[in-house]
């Protein structure tokens, strides 16, 4: 589906009187965007003799930035899947996995701060937020398919757990943005 377009496709489809892609498709976008940076701070930090006690390190928090970004692509088109089969279950499902995803891929950022190219690092600044605004914007699409389930006990609890991380992500991002602030600014 758009995995395999162009930007330009997406985009228009997004701006176009039908019902997808639409809010959850672009947030897992973003989320993707946010992973492909950290992907790139990585890429540009790898074999510079400056970083090179961070190398292990590193090569994991891209391994986890490239499977994030691939399950984040993927995310996209079955956010559309998900709409298009009016299917209330999967349409909670996929944006809650996304939710998830963009939990595990903000961790990544506090460590590169440290031990990312000081060059690139407001890059990582950028990825926290577009993360935790993918996850906001994911926290959006649980709730509102969770009105339309209407299942009590399964939205107190898929509340409770994204409180939580959304909480968490919040802090992440400060502190992300704080420590890259410094840096810049000495």
């Amino acid at each position: 589906m758009y995995k395999e377009n162009s930007l330009e496709k997406y985009l228009d489809d997004l701006a176009a009187k039908i019902p997808a892609p639409g809010g959850g498709s672009a947030a897992a976008l973003t989320a993707g965007l946010g992973v492909s940076l950290l992907s790139m701070v990585v890429n540009f930090t790898l074999g510079k003799p400056k970083y090179a006690k961070y190398e292990n390190e590193l090569k994991e928090i891209l391994e986890k930035s490239e499977k994030l970004r691939e399950e984040f692509l993927n995310l996209v088109d079955l956010d559309v899947k998900a709409y298009q089969s009016k299917n209330i279950r999967d349409a909670l499902n996929v944006p809650f996995a996304l939710s998830r995803l963009c939990f595990e891929g903000i961790k990544l950022c506090i460590p590169l701060v440290k031990k990312g190219n000081v060059n690139l690092i407001s890059d990582v600044a950028v990825a926290a937020i577009l993360l935790e605004s993918a996850f906001a914007s994911a926290y959006v699409n649980v709730d509102i398919n969770l009105r339309m389930l209407g299942d009590a006990r399964l939205t107190k609890s898929m509340r409770k757990e994204l409180d939580s991380k959304s909480s968490r992500i919040r802090k992440i991002r400060q502190e992300t943005e704080g420590k890259v602030g410094k840096i810049i600014r000495g």
